[in-house]
C-alpha cells in the first residue's frame, strides 16, 4: 500500500441487515436516486423505509419504491439524522436479501473524530496525548481495512466489531484538535501501514494475537509489552485493573450447559456436573491458552479465544480478559461447590492498551511514544 495523494473517504455501516431505518434532517434533506433528486424533506420530517427484495420501500408522505436512495443535507451546517443519529457526509440506503442496510459515506478524519470520544471517553488536558494516539490507532485501523465488507457494500462496521462510531454526537473538541494535531498519520512497519489491534486494560502486559485469537496470525510488531512503570503500572487507573467473578456450582453448571454447545459444539449433557475447573497451559503474556473443565465423563479442554466466552459471568456476559487464575472450593460427591476466578486487565490484550495509554499521556509521553511502545519497531508515518 502506497501514501495516498488526498484525504479518503470511507464506508460506515451504520445500520447492518436491519428491519427499518428511520431518517430524518435537522434542516432540510434531499433523496436521491441515480443521481437525481426523487423527494426532498423539510427539517424535522423523516421517512421510514423497510425492504422488500432488493427494493427500498419508502412509507409515509414520500411513499415510493427504489432501488438505493442516496440521503444529504441542503445545509452544510446540519446533518443527515440516521435512527436518531446524526452523521456527516452522505448516506445511503439500499436493500439486500430483504434486509436493509444504512451507509455513512464520510471523509477519514471526520470518522476518526466520531470514534476517538466514542472509544476513549473524554479525557483531561494532561491525557491529550492518549486521544493523539488513539487517533492515530484509528486511522490507521480504518486505512488497513478499507474494503473489508466490500460484499455488503460498507468497509466498516460502527460497532466494536471494527471501532465504536458514533457520529456527530460523539465528537468532541479534544477529539477534533486531536485529528488534526495528527492529520494524516498512520502507524507503519517497514513502509507498510500494520494492522492495529488495541483493547481497554492490558492488566500488567500486553499479549501477542495467537494468545488471543482464533486466526490470530504472528507480526512482528504485535507482541507481549510490558506496562510496568516504577511502582506499578501505567493502566493502574483502570477501573478494571484488578477484578474477580464468582459462580456458585448450580450456577456454574447451568451457565457451562449453554456456553459450551454454542462456543465449541460440546452437548449440553456432558455437563451433567461440574467436577474442576483449572488452568492448564499460558501463554508469553500469562493470559491462559488452555482450561480444563472435568465434567462426570471427563475433560472439556477450551483454548484461548473460546475461554471468555465459555467461562461466561452470572449475568451472561463475557469473561473481562484470559489473565487470571481460578480458585475452586469442592463439595459433597466432588462436585465444584463454588468458583472464583481472580483476574487482570480488561479485553483481548493485543496491541494499544488504551487506560496504559491514558496513564503514559499523565506521565508525559507524547502520542509517536506511545503508539511505537505499544506496537514495537513501528513508525509514524504522515500518509496523506
Amino acid at each position: 500500500m502506497e501514501p495516498l495523494e488526498t484525504e479518503p473517504d470511507i464506508r460506515v455501516g451504520v445500520a447492518v441487515r436491519a428491519d427499518t431505518v428511520r431518517v430524518r434532517g435537522r434542516a432540510s434533506i434531499a433523496a436521491m436516486e441515480h443521481g437525481r433528486v426523487v423527494f426532498r424533506l423539510p427539517g424535522g420530517d423523516g421517512v421510514r423505509a423497510t425492504a422488500d427484495g432488493r427494493s427500498v420501500v419508502v412509507s409515509g408522505a414520500q411513499s415510493g419504491r427504489y432501488e438505493t436512495l442516496t440521503f444529504v443535507s441542503l445545509n452544510d451546517a446540519e446533518f443527515v439524522i440516521v435512527n436518531g443519529k446524526a452523521y456527516r457526509g452522505v448516506i445511503e440506503v439500499f436493500a439486500l436479501e430483504g434486509r436493509l442496510t444504512a451507509v455513512n459515506q464520510i471523509s477519514l478524519d471526520a470518522y476518526v473524530a466520531g470514534v476517538v470520544s466514542a472509544e476513549l471517553g473524554r479525557r483531561g488536558r494532561e491525557e491529550q496525548a492518549a486521544v493523539e494516539a488513539q487517533a492515530v490507532v484509528s486511522r490507521t485501523y480504518a486505512i488497513d481495512n478499507r474494503g473489508k465488507f466490500a460484499a455488503e457494500g460498507y468497509d466498516v462496521a460502527a460497532t466494536v466489531t471494527d471501532q465504536a462510531y458514533g457520529g456527530v454526537d460523539a465528537e468532541t473538541d479534544q477529539a477534533w484538535a486531536a485529528v488534526h494535531r495528527t492529520r494524516g498519520m498512520v502507524i507503519t512497519y517497514h513502509g507498510e501501514v500494520i494492522s492495529p489491534f488495541f483493547h481497554s486494560t492490558c492488566g500488567h502486559v500486553t499479549a501477542s494475537p495467537e494468545e488471543s485469537f482464533r486466526t490470530g496470525r504472528s507480526r512482528p510488531y504485535l507482541r507481549t509489552v510490558s506496562d510496568a512503570k516504577p511502582g506499578g503500572h501505567y493502566c493502574d487507573i483502570s477501573p478494571r485493573f484488578r477484578w474477580s467473578v464468582e459462580w456458585d456450582g448450580a450456577t456454574l453448571t447451568d451457565i457451562l450447559r449453554r456456553t459450551l454447545p454454542r462456543v465449541i459444539g460440546v452437548e449440553a449433557d456432558v455437563v451433567d456436573a461440574v467436577r474442576d475447573v483449572r488452568v492448564r497451559k499460558t501463554g508469553r503474556s500469562g493470559r491462559v491458552t488452555e482450561l480444563r473443565i472435568r465434567v462426570g465423563r471427563g475433560e472439556v479442554p477450551v483454548y484461548g479465544p473460546d475461554i471468555r466466552a465459555v467461562l461466561a459471568r452470572p449475568d451472561g456476559r463475557i469473561l473481562g480478559s484470559t489473565a487470571f487464575e481460578v480458585a475452586a472450593s469442592e463439595g459433597a460427591g466432588g462436585v465444584v461447590q463454588w468458583l472464583t476466578v481472580h483476574g487482570s486487565g480488561w479485553g483481548h490484550g493485543v496491541g494499544m492498551c488504551q487506560w496504559g495509554a491514558v496513564g503514559r499521556a499523565r506521565a508525559g509521553q507524547d502520542f509517536a511514544t506511545i503508539v511505537t511502545t505499544y506496537f514495537p519497531g513501528t513508525q509514524v508515518e504522515r500518509w496523506y
